[in-house]
């Protein structure tokens, strides 16, 4: 009795996976250094890193400090930084007239960066949570956040720092209307070369906690930012948003956090067509770095993975804390 053998699959998949060198061959993205951009803490002092304790192996640097940051980025290939400042309560006011002090923190820190590295794009926060005494992103009248009175401190905000020199601005406050506004303005005061990184799909998330922590806002917020920030439910919300946002003159956009919302970064890329971000946020990483430290997970496979998912999403570029150590490991 003769046996019929077994029919194989034409097509064995196995074979384009067989070995690293054939793996390299056939892969779909690739992640180098230039797809990072590193937020960085800066705060008073000199010759200062003071760790935050949410965030393992990252510090709140002086302004010193900042520039070593700056140019051990350039010389990982890193192209930009983003600029966060620690501000101390007594800076924190009703007012938020710190948020356009010439010298306040990320002023000074751009201004000596510029001067020491100036090959580094930086990047600087729009919004003006770091420097309210309620931890809001806009000024509260009545319990509300009031949008045309914040939008008119945020362009005050905007041309403060790009008086420092700024590279990219990047407004994170989820105001209407303030693209059009800081474009406008900026365009008006000859720095129609400042670019606008603009988080148009910023939601009203859980995973900034360690975030806060970082820049001093932690117990500062009262009440939540659900009024501005986007309903976690929506996507389509999203692309009104990002929408608008280029009409007003955004160069490039941003979805914050990152992989909760992986899927808004692929509709965005596919329906717009423009540079897309995404800020992989503090409590993603934190989770990463935690589950790590107790051996639950391979901590350097987690970061080299979950990097990748924002390119396979059809993202630009990732702001994330693992940029120093993702570059050092490319670096090889």
């Amino acid at each position: 009795m003769s046996v019929t053998p077994p029919i194989h699959p034409a097509n064995r998949l196995r074979r384009t996976r067989q070995s690293a060198a054939i793996r390299a061959m056939v892969s779909e993205n690739t992640f180098t250094a230039s797809d990072l951009i590193w937020p960085v803490f800066v705060r008073e002092g000199e010759n200062v890193e003071e760790p935050v304790p949410s965030m393992p192996g990252v510090v709140r640097r002086s302004v010193d400090r900042i520039v070593e940051a700056a140019r051990e980025a350039a010389d990982l290939g890193i192209p930009a930084i983003c600029l966060f400042p620690y501000t101390t309560a007594e800076k924190r006011t009703a007012d938020c007239a710190e948020a356009w002090n010439p010298e306040n923190l990320s002023n000074r820190a751009t201004r000596a960066i510029k001067a020491a590295v100036p090959e580094i794009a930086i990047m600087t926060d729009v919004a003006l949570d770091p420097y309210s005494d309620t931890g809001h992103d806009g000024f509260v009248r009545d319990g509300k956040i009031v949008n045309e009175e914040t939008v008119e401190a945020l362009v005050k905000q905007a041309l403060s720092q790009a008086e420092s020199g700024v590279d990219i601005i990047g407004p994170s406050d989820m105001m209407d209307g303030r693209i059009g506004s800081i474009r406008q303005a900026l365009e008006t005061a000859d720095h129609q070369d400042v670019m606008i990184l603009s988080y148009a799909a910023k939601y009203a998330s859980a995973f900034y906690g360690p975030f806060r922590d970082a820049v001093g806002a932690s117990g500062a917020l009262k009440g939540d930012k659900k009024t501005y920030q986007m309903d976690p439910a929506n996507s389509d919300e999203a692309m009104r948003c990002i929408a608008r946002d280029l009409a007003e003159g955004a160069d490039m956009v941003m979805v914050k956090p990152g992989m909760p919302y992986l899927d808004i970064c692929r509709r965005t890329k596919q329906e717009f067509g423009v540079p897309t971000f995404a800020y992989q946020v503090s409590g993603e990483y934190a989770m990463i770095q935690a589950a790590a430290s107790n051996g639950w997970i391979d901590g350097e496979r987690a970061m080299v993975e979950s990097l990748m998912a924002f390119k396979r999403a059809g993202c630009d570029g990732v702001l994330s804390y693992f940029a120093p150590a993702m570059a050092r490991l490319l670096a090889g």
